[in-house]
């Protein structure tokens, strides 16, 4: 698998087309996925037929988008007209929205062709799917943006679509061994797709190369006036931010918090070599417990408030298709009383102050993309979120790099978290980052970082 860019480039140049790019992964696809289970739709006469729309144009001499002829997956809680969106649960079964969600009509219009739909776990909660992780299929590729997280893994795609509530594209693509990006709230349009948390739902990327993270995510990008989170204003260039490197050595910071009590060994361990590695430019500061376990609970109930609200009628209608998991938190969340969703709003807000006055100082925070490796099918889990929680709840931009690797050469990812709205930034850093780790012993997964 070669990035996006560099497929939409051979494509303009008739090296190769979109119909060959196209039925190379779906062949792929056709012979790993009834193992692997990445997949919850595939689209073939679909996909095959826009490949050969594409390459209509492109022989036509017209104008060609930034991914014309790129394969790409797409999280199945997000709209398609032209094919099922079923959440990942039997409740909503060939279930077919009437219009594309914002962010696919941006991917279609740049020329990608959309595959299919990848496996989420139901309604993106925290219950487990079929999928396996492509490093060791004993193993959970995490969630709730698993299926995306694998099949990127696998290189059925170079790119996939997932969201985050609370760690569902930062976690899994920690765990498959390959970069995650969730922008700043507000950054991309969330019309047409599932709304669990309207507060705290945000759409990420997932990609096997670098660069590819930033174009995509440049692409999707934009106001969205139907979406209350969204900001009408400029965005920043990611691509633009992955292409210039820091002019200084950054300055980040690292929390100990009350959560890293739960860190397996070789995470640890992986981590502390990371951090040896940066020559001193890491800072250290205790997290305050009672501080951060307020802004853990924060989350939480925001969480469980909301998405309860928001299943109320799948709650009601069909309660015997739901997880036990998922029916406790829905009642749990349906009995929050609302001046305490109120007060935890405020704490919210009063957690994106807290770090905010960190960034004055520090350019980026770094942290474990999760406690460690994924965990073991037979868990019945999908790991503990936890590592992305508050930068959930404070809907700040997040990187994860696959830079570390566990004993049983299970991926661990490395966290950045950046000044929201400062994207480009960030991603500038992770590139940084990725420069001074390859001239050390740090383990980087693969050469396809660079």
């Amino acid at each position: 698998m070669i990035p996006a860019l560099q497929m939409a480039d051979m494509v303009r140049r008739g090296e190769t087309n979109a119909e060959n790019l196209v039925e190379g992964a779906l062949d792929l696809i056709a012979k790993t996925d009834n193992q692997l289970k990445a997949w919850a739709y595939i689209d073939t006469p679909g996909a095959i037929a826009s490949a050969k729309l594409l390459d209509e144009i492109r022989d036509s001499g017209r104008a060609l988008g930034p991914l014309h002829g790129v394969p790409i997956g797409l999280k199945d809680i997000i709209d398609t007209a032209d094919m099922p969106t079923e959440f990942g649960s039997l409740a909503f079964k060939e279930h077919q929205p009437n219009q594309d969600a914002t962010i696919v009509s941006k991917l279609r219009e740049a020329g990608a062709v959309i595959l299919g739909k990848t496996v989420t776990t139901p309604f993106a909660f925290m219950d487990p799917s079929e999928t396996r992780n492509p490093n060791d299929m004993e193993y959970s590729p995490g969630g709730s943006s698993s299926g995306s997280a694998a099949a990127v893994s696998a290189g059925h795609v170079p790119v996939a679509i997932g969201t985050q509530t609370n760690g569902s594209v930062i976690r899994p693509a920690s765990f498959c061994g390959v970069f995650g990006f969730k922008p700043s709230s507000g950054m991309v349009p969330r019309s047409g797709v599932l709304q669990t948390s309207e507060t705290l739902d945000l759409v990420g990327v997932l990609s096997r190369y670098y660069e590819d993270v930033a174009v995509i995510s440049d692409i999707i990008s934009d106001y969205d006036p139907n979406d209350a989170n969204s900001f009408c204003r400029p965005r920043p260039n990611m691509l633009d931010g992955v292409c210039n490197r820091p002019k200084e050595t950054p300055k980040l910071l690292w929390f100990e918090m009350p959560y890293f009590k739960g860190i397996s060994e070789d995470c640890l361990e992986g981590m502390d070599k990371f951090i040896s590695a940066l020559d001193g430019c890491i800072s250290k500061k205790d997290g305050k417990p009672a501080v951060f376990e307020a802004f853990l609970r924060a989350h939480r109930v925001i969480h469980h408030f909301e998405i309860a609200r928001n299943l109320s009628n799948v709650r009601q209608k069909s309660p015997k298709l739901l997880s036990l998991q998922l029916r406790k938190t829905l009642n749990t969340g349906s009995k929050i009383d609302l001046k305490d969703y109120h007060q935890s709003l405020t704490q919210k807000e009063a957690a994106i102050s807290y770090f905010q006055n960190f960034f004055g100082e520090f350019d980026a925070i770094i942290a474990p993309s999760a406690l460690g490796e994924a965990p073991l099918l037979s868990e019945g889990n999908t790991g503990n979120p936890v590592c992305s929680t508050i930068w959930s709840l404070c809907g700040f931009p997040c990187l994860t790099i696959p830079a570390l690797v566990s004993k049983n050469n299970m991926p661990i990812g490395v966290q950045l978290i950046g000044k929201p709205e400062c994207d480009d930034k960030l991603l500038g850093i992770g590139g940084w980052l990725m420069e001074k780790l390859n001239d050390h012993e740090v383990g980087i997964l693969n050469n396809e970082i660079n």
